[in-house]
């Protein structure tokens, strides 16, 4: 049955925060939940963590109001909060007994997952001798040693290299295929495309789209084409009165108002005979609907 939330509502003062926002979460995946700064992710989450009250609505776990005390979550914020002269084994000692897990079960459960994200170097240390990086993915692992059932990721990869942020992809991908229930924000849109299959975009505490990803960008037309040649073709772009987003060593985005002027473009360049390496129409991307759906008005 998943996670259910229901025309939930929520308010300070004269301001509403969050407005009869909806989410069914109702399979193992990851969850896309969007929104500029402000727009009433962090109140949603917190709301169905239980740790705020919700004004109005019903927020359900497999059927069940949610209560800290029984939902099996785990958390990471967007706010890091590891202690800077505490040692890390000991910080995560604390925070595993925190979710009712005896000594035994917290160090067995701390080797596995600091040899999986690769940290064993550092559980001795305390955590201010620790990169950015490291300390993220130290706080990571909080939000999993008790093998939560529902799992809440605040931009999860801030602050991780490429290397550090390969591993955590593989780590929560794994935990989907164990039937981990994951609800991802992010500001990184191509992160969200890679992972979720629905999202929901809140603007000013209202949802402004939601639904599975591939079929809200289908229900756009195509707006880009990808071209790599062998030589310049900005002649040739602009006979078409058409519009180069980016250009560089004869690769060119080109920005097209729909699929037909991508194929005039393509008979244009093989009249020519162009030597084409890369030739591909694009959908809009998540970031292009977002800008769209979430920006200033």
């Amino acid at each position: 049955m998943g996670l259910i939330l229901k025309d939930v509502s929520k308010s300070y003062g004269t301001k509403k925060v969050v407005d009869n926002i909806s989410i069914t979460l109702d399979k193992p995946e990851v969850f896309g939940l969007l929104g500029t700064n402000g727009a009433g992710k962090t109140t949603t989450i917190r709301m169905l963590l239980g740790i705020l009250k919700k004004d109005s609505g019903e927020i359900t776990w497999n059927g069940k109001k949610v209560d800290r005390k029984k939902v099996n979550f785990g958390y990471l914020p967007e706010e890091r909060g590891v202690y800077p002269k505490v040692k890390i084994m000991d910080q995560l000692l604390y925070f595993a007994q925190l979710k009712g897990m005896n000594n035994d079960e917290a160090i067995k459960s701390i080797n596995k997952w600091a040899k999986k994200i690769k940290v064993e170097e550092y559980l001795d240390m305390p955590a201010e001798k620790l990169s950015k990086g490291n300390q993220q993915k130290i706080q990571f692992l909080t939000a999993v040693i008790h093998d939560p059932e529902l799992i809440v990721l605040d931009e999860p990869f801030s602050g991780l290299d490429p290397v550090n942020t390969e591993i955590l992809k593989k780590v929560i991908i794994e935990l989907v295929d164990n039937g981990k229930y994951i609800i991802m924000s992010a500001h990184e849109m191509h992160t969200i495309e890679e992972f979720c299959s629905d999202v929901v975009i809140l603007n000013r505490g209202k949802t402004v789209l939601q639904g599975n990803l591939n079929d809200i960008k289908n229900s756009y037309p195509a707006n880009r084409v990808i071209v790599e040649t062998n030589t310049n073709i900005k002649d040739v772009i602009k006979e078409l009165n058409l519009k180069i987003e980016n250009a560089h060593d004869n690769n060119y985005v080109v920005l097209i108002d729909d699929e037909d002027q991508g194929h005039k473009l393509l008979e244009k360049l093989v009249k020519n005979k162009v030597i084409i390496n890369k030739f591909e129409i694009q959908k809009p991307t998540l970031n292009d609907i977002f800008i769209e759906k979430a920006g200033e008005r």
